[in-house]
């Protein structure tokens, strides 16, 4: 099972993910008939695609997200809960036990910008996760962030700040807008208190 030439695993997950251009793909496809190796390592950026779609659709991840990301689970029944507050303001927010997906909407002027960054701080602003050079299409007017549900059901009452950040070219941020949101735990259990 030894392979000359393996196939990169980022190669191998545009191919399943049919991105790659049509002679880029026959070559992968051709390399895929004659190598095991190639073919194991394939099926394992399968499995790990598949695992990783799983765990967005439970709404266990922290991640950006798109609309249509959004209409899917709403048309496989999944209860998506969404707030959307103001740049430079809150929004008092919950969850119950029937939600699936919890969302912030974070409306901002993205035009322009080259590099963007959600910054999740805590209720002091100090910075707690940086998910760095999100996602954003050019004329887009907003983020769409999922909040780990998992998380966000075992939370007690707090206070998260969220922030979008640009980059000017010589690699300085520039705040693009902050949100913050008043969590009320709802749920009884630990933390509850």
């Amino acid at each position: 099972m030894n392979c000359s030439n393996p196939i990169d695993a980022a190669v191998l997950a545009d191919y399943w993910l049919a991105a790659l251009a049509d002679p880029e793909a026959e070559a992968v496809e051709e390399h895929l008939l004659d190598c095991d190796r190639c073919g194991a390592r394939l099926r394992e950026v399968i499995a790990l695609a598949e695992g990783v779609r799983n765990l967005a659709r439970e709404g266990c991840l922290r991640m950006v997200v798109s609309d249509a990301f959004l209409k899917r689970a709403a048309e496989e029944g999944l209860r998506v809960r969404e707030y959307a507050p103001p740049p430079g303001g809150g929004v008092q927010c919950t969850v119950t036990a029937e939600d699936a997906i919890l969302i912030g909407r974070l409306a901002a002027n993205l035009s322009g910008a080259k590099r963007v960054d959600l910054c999740i701080c805590d209720e002091h602003g100090g910075e707690q996760l940086r998910l760095p050079d999100i996602p954003v299409h050019p004329g887009a007017s907003s983020v769409v962030y999922q909040e780990s549900i998992t998380y966000a059901k075992a939370a007690p009452t707090n206070t998260m700040i969220a922030r979008l950040v640009a980059f000017d070219e010589a690699g300085g941020e520039r705040l693009l807008g902050e949100y913050t949101f008043n969590h009320r735990r709802s749920l009884p259990g630990p933390g509850a208190g």
